[in-house]
């Protein structure tokens, strides 16, 4: 015997469907959805009846707009669970899954490229500040070494040689070579050497 399939409506669903699903529901509680569907008298399949009762008819959904609170939660959770959206759901009570899916797709998705974006345009412009300053700063040094090379041409290699005594004068002995832990008669060489 091939059993006959019933005709299911896949339309939007009517005001009276709506009725005729919270009547039975109510007596016989939110399961086995196909028997459901059967005893409210619908011409649906057991999985619209589930998804319209629970997206659209439960007496606890919370319906308007999502508040600024559920969004950063909404944002915290989907980095911490990724797209598991029931789970989400289960943290914003009232809130339904279809609807969290829906305004992360609709509207967060899309705010979070954009802040992305911004990031990247503000490193590149902060990029470029960089280099302009870093190309500025080797022109000013740059500059300042070609007047100091003219300056040094312009005034001839006396100051050169002079400059290059007074290091040579600068230079500490005593720092040099440190002779504190040593004992005075093993530096009587150094005493014969400086009487030359």
């Amino acid at each position: 015997m091939a059993t006959m399939k019933r005709e299911v409506n896949k339309g939007a669903w009517t005001a009276e469907e709506d009725r005729k699903l919270a009547e039975v529901i109510a007596i016989h509680g939110p399961k086995k959805w196909k028997t459901i569907a059967v005893k409210a008298g619908l011409s649906r399949c057991g999985k619209s009846c589930r998804l319209r009762w629970m997206n659209y008819l439960r007496p606890n959904i919370k319906r308007g707009n999502i508040s600024d609170q559920e969004e950063d939660l909404i944002l915290r959770l989907h980095k911490l669970l990724g797209n598991r959206w029931s789970l989400i759901a289960g943290r914003l009570p009232g809130r339904t899954d279809n609807e969290i899916k829906n305004y992360w797709n609709s509207h967060l998705s899309k705010k979070i490229k954009q802040k992305s974006e911004n990031k990247q345009i503000g490193v590149s412009t902060k990029e470029k500040t960089i280099e302009k300053r870093r190309v500025v700063e080797e022109e000013t040094t740059s500059g300042e070494k070609i007047s100091k090379e003219e300056n040094k041409s312009s005034t001839g290699d006396d100051e050169e040689e002079e400059e290059s005594s007074n290091k040579c004068i600068n230079f500490n002995v005593d720092e040099f070579f440190d002779f504190s832990n040593e004992d005075p008669l093993n530096l009587e060489w150094i005493n014969r050497f400086l009487e030359t």
